[in-house]
């Protein structure tokens, strides 16, 4: 059981992924970004990717003690 929270962690990070990228994608169809939200959007993604990081590496820590 342990071994699928690391999967469902992989999981929930692709998803938020997608979901920016969708969501960028979408801003820039409606109108082109303006160089701080294209920033903004960058950053928020690189936010989720270390939180994502961060909670499995908390959990497989746990795991180990």
């Amino acid at each position: 059981m342990s071994h699928s929270q690391p999967n469902e962690q992989d999981k929930l990070q692709k998803y938020l992924e997608e979901k920016a990228q969708q969501e960028q994608e979408k801003q820039q169809e409606s109108e082109p970004l303006s160089e701080y939200d294209a920033c903004v959007l960058k950053e928020s993604a690189k936010i989720h990717e270390l939180i994502a990081e961060a909670q499995v590496k908390n959990k497989e820590g746990s795991e180990d003690k």
